[in-house]
């Protein structure tokens, strides 16, 4: 998109039209205080040659994850992509083509929306999938508000091992919607009762495994105490690998399940976008938000693909319709599909095997270090650390020694008292020599 800078003829017809004498007129109803009085200090001209080289200089400060050991988790996890992700996702048919209004003209994509859908309705578990949220946060959001307007109850209670994020997101909706919600304080050792709990005043409990602190749950006792309550169970995931390995939710009893499928054929992208899966039971399809698209035949009784459920009424019936997701029903599930079927399921649970072993290798390197106590009993590829210092500091330090540690629990929960906290995570693409790296640059640290 190329920026043209209006003329002072333009301005003027421009504020003409607005009623207004000139710009600052604009800025009236502001409070004062609000306002600076002096431009930005910013370079007012450069060549286009100069912005390149400065913002390569600016680029040059980060520290790119594929550069160094990388044990980042917490939500987002580097995974190896093949290329044959990348390269198919940017064919013409499947790059610009991806919102599937006119069945007749877009079979392809509404077949690939379909795969995504059967995909995660395996992985998940569950009898039926949509096709895609934003991201695995606002997916829990919609789960809870799903919860809400099957029960008619407007309170949720959210686990102390829900990713704080995601636990943010699904306050910050409810405050907005005046709906309730009962918070656990964070769940570190993974001791928290939440069955004691539940009542009946409960639309959903929202519980994630594995969670933020790495810890896998059984949620077959808390998805039978829901039920005697009359209340779902919404189960999270934040690593959709670990479905190639770990019980389904599914299986356990939940009702509704969401997570981030970014693991899957979605790079880190520095933050997005991402890819939400979102599955539930066959009797809740009505509720469930989003699009749903269904194979059927044609006229002349071949296969063709539909959009089974979508949410026209969005536009007609907005008090009883659900949360429309467009954009996102395209290149991220797409990449997931695909890297997921170049998989396969044998190779999905190597894949998540691989994973698992690679971070139990590192957790019993790290038990073994002086001061350092791993905090897990049981975990998938993820784990937390109870450190003799500072967490974040000591990541700091580790970066200037050029290994990423992981997150500290401090930066998602400064208040939580928690600064000697570390989630660490290990997948694939780490070597022992990564392992190595990361023990001798954190004995060096301490």
């Amino acid at each position: 998109m190329r920026y043209h800078p209006l003329s002072d003829a333009d301005r003027k017809a421009m504020l003409t039209t607005i009623g207004v004498q000139d710009s600052a007129a604009l800025y009236a109803p502001a409070p004062a205080s609000t306002l600076i009085d002096a431009p930005l200090d910013l370079p007012r001209h450069k060549s286009e040659i100069e912005v390149e080289r400065a913002l390569r200089k600016l680029a040059a400060r980060n520290v790119a994850a594929g550069s160094v050991p990388f044990f980042i988790g917490a939500g987002a996890y580097r995974h190896h992509v093949p290329a044959t992700v990348d390269h198919l996702i940017q064919r013409s048919e499947f790059l610009t083509s991806y919102t599937p209004y006119q069945p007749e003209i877009s079979q392809g994509t509404l077949q690939t929306l379909f795969e995504f859908q059967t995909q995660v309705a395996l992985l998940t578990g569950m009898e039926v999938a949509n096709a895609s949220m934003y991201d695995g946060s606002t997916g829990t959001a919609e789960a809870v508000l799903m919860a809400h307007r099957l029960t008619g109850r407007r309170k949720a209670l959210l686990s102390g091992g829900l990713h704080p994020q995601y636990a943010e997101v699904v306050r910050t909706i409810s405050r907005l919607a005046e709906d309730s919600v009962a918070d656990m304080p964070p769940d570190v050792a993974c001791v928290e009762d939440l069955i004691a709990r539940i009542d009946d005043t409960l639309s959903c409990v929202v519980v994630q495994t594995p969670d933020f602190f790495g810890h896998l749950r059984d949620l077959t006792p808390i998805a039978d105490a829901c039920h005697r309550h009359g209340a779902l169970l919404v189960a999270v995931f934040t690593e959709a690998v670990s479905l190639g390995l770990l019980t389904p939710p599914g299986a356990m009893g939940a009702d509704i399940v969401v997570g981030e499928g970014q693991s899957i054929g979605n790079a880190l992208n520095f933050g997005g976008p991402y890819v939400g899966l979102f599955a539930t039971r066959q009797e809740f399809v009505r509720q469930m938000p989003g699009r749903v698209a269904g194979e059927s035949v044609d006229a002349d009784g071949r296969r063709a693909f539909v959009l089974t459920l979508s949410t026209r009424e969005q536009h007609i019936r907005r008090d009883k319709a659900t949360s429309n997701i467009c954009t996102n029903s395209g290149l991220c599930a797409l990449a997931f599909t695909i890297h997921l079927t170049l998989l396969g399921e044998a190779g999905l649970t190597k894949l998540a095997r691989l994973n698992h072993a690679n971070a139990v290798a590192l957790a019993d390197m790290l038990a073994q270090a002086p001061g350092i106590e791993v905090l897990n009993r049981s975990f998938f590829n993820e784990f937390t650390l109870r450190l003799p210092c500072d967490a974040a500091a000591l990541v700091e330090r580790m970066a200037a020694k050029g290994v990423l540690a992981g997150v500290p629990v401090s930066r998602l929960l400064p208040d939580a008292g928690l600064d000697d906290l570390l989630v660490v995570a290990s997948t694939e693409t780490n070597t022992p020599q990564d392992r190595a790296a990361f023990v001798s640059a954190l004995k060096e640290s301490l």
